[in-house]
């Protein structure tokens, strides 16, 4: 089956402290007041975040899955995927819980220990 739009909302709005808000056109999901993830407008990808230094060791392992938007993630701690190359809810649910972690307030992150490594 695949990956679709609803498949991340429903995922991304299941992590602790979540909540969806429109901006820039499209749907954004945030903790803490900081995005930690959002679908493109064609609802084809998102945009997780992602440190700068690890990006693009997943676009070279996982092209077909990764990739930045020339121009727009520069600059910026975001990736995008592809949501026809994420294998199953299971993945999903890994990268949006690794973003989910990046953005979310310290306090609220440990709280949630079984969320670390992607479990969850």
């Amino acid at each position: 089956m695949a990956t679709t739009a609803e498949h991340v909302r429903t995922i991304a709005l299941s992590l602790p402290d979540s909540s969806e808000k429109l901006a820039w056109g499209m749907p954004t999901f945030r903790v803490g007041g900081k995005v930690f993830a959002a679908l493109a407008d064609d609802d084809t990808s998102i945009g997780i975040k992602c440190p700068k230094e690890d990006r693009a060791e997943l676009i070279a392992a996982e092209p077909e899955k990764f990739f930045l938007r020339e121009g727009h993630d520069d600059n910026y701690a975001w990736l995008r995927v592809r949501l026809a190359a994420v294998a199953d809810a299971a993945e999903l649910r890994t990268i949006l819980t690794d973003s989910w972690l990046q953005a979310a307030p310290k306090r609220l992150a440990a709280a949630h220990p079984e969320l670390r490594g992607g479990e969850g």
